[in-house]
């Protein structure tokens, strides 16, 4: 079998080519930078290839003569490139790219998209019938290629499945390992009480959920959400957090009326120097998103059953940050 993984450099990208390595699969790993892909190099079967989603021949050459396309790329966090860059990437390129793998003869076509295509789940936990309110442009956009995608697979009747997955956490997560350094080093804070439901994924169950969605007789035609057991508030996640790495729960928080100003001014503030804030719209849903959703549809006709507990994959994430000498916490055995 061969298979696409667009985005293949970011952290799922990256996780999920090792994963279809180690199946035996020939990866085209495509994304505009591979460096992060290097240490992959010496596993039989992978095949780099830079190249962006918005050039339609490069992507045709890509998608020809495989069997599978995980499309992953997307703009995605930051908040200094315009709103036009997200459609071209988000929208347009997918549309553009399941037509070309239909036409290719690609086998199956499987489009990560993101629970924030809901926006604010107004009664959680949400299904996949559950309506979307999105509201940032990145939610927007990715809701919109769903929906291309669908329409496409519609009138073609090809098979394409939609993966809508919560947050995904694990070794190798940008947004994991910020918030393990800041709960480490003391620097956390919340934003309002802490109550907000969030719901986490380890990146193990992620990629046998994207297995299930490019194999399973079931999956074509259909949009999935994937996430660990469930919810947990944002103070049970945080004190997860530091009782795994050893540090003191933080209880240092601001009002939400402070906060939402100072997110406004601080995201304003930092786009005039095309730099990315410490602090924006979207990192505030963290604390007032209530990301909890109900997994039972994947789990009735995918059999999909998440293995690793919340704590578990905390911990697995903490040791492979701990013997990568990362610094979490000043006195930590991981700074050494």
């Amino acid at each position: 079998m061969i298979v696409v993984v667009t985005g293949a450099n970011g952290f799922i990208g990256r996780h999920l080519v090792r994963d279809q390595l180690s199946r035996g699969r020939v990866v085209r790993a495509v994304d505009q930078t591979v460096a992060r892909l290097e240490e992959l190099k010496s596993m039989p079967g992978l095949e780099l290839v830079k190249a962006d989603v918005r050039d339609e021949r490069g992507m045709e050459a890509v998608v020809a003569g495989t069997d599978v396309v995980f499309h992953l790329a997307s703009a995605h966090l930051s908040v200094t490139i315009s709103e036009k860059d997200y459609w071209d990437v988000n929208h347009d390129a997918t549309r553009r790219l399941v037509r070309l793998s239909r036409e290719a003869g690609v086998r199956r076509f499987v489009y990560c998209s993101s629970v924030g295509v809901y926006g604010e789940v107004q009664h959680p936990p949400a299904d996949e019938e559950s309506p979307c309110r999105p509201d940032l442009v990145y939610e927007k956009t990715k809701l919109a290629a769903e929906q291309a995608v669908m329409e496409y697979a519609g009138a073609t009747r090809y098979p394409v499945v939609i993966v809508r997955p919560v947050w995904v956490y694990g070794p190798g997560c940008p947004r994991t390992e910020k918030l393990f350094r800041a709960i480490g080093s003391g620097r956390f804070v919340f934003a309002g009480d802490g109550r907000a439901m969030r719901h986490c994924i380890y990146i193990d169950d992620m990629l046998a959920a994207f297995e299930l969605c490019a194999n399973h007789p079931n999956a074509p035609g259909k949009v999935f959400i994937f996430g660990d057991h469930g919810a947990v508030p944002v103070r049970e996640l945080v004190r997860n957090i530091a009782d795994v790495i050893g540090a003191p729960p933080p209880k240092l928080s601001v009002p939400l009326w402070a906060f939402k100003p100072l997110c406004t001014v601080v995201e304003r503030a930092f786009a005039l120097f095309r730099l990315e804030p410490p602090l924006s719209k979207r990192s505030l849903k963290f604390f007032t998103n209530n990301t909890s959703f109900d997994i039972g549809k994947a789990r009735r006709e995918l059999g999909f059953e998440p293995r690793v507990a919340l704590r578990d994959g905390l911990f697995a994430t903490y040791e492979v940050l701990r013997r990568s000498r990362t610094t979490i916490r000043p006195d930590s055995r991981a700074s050494a």
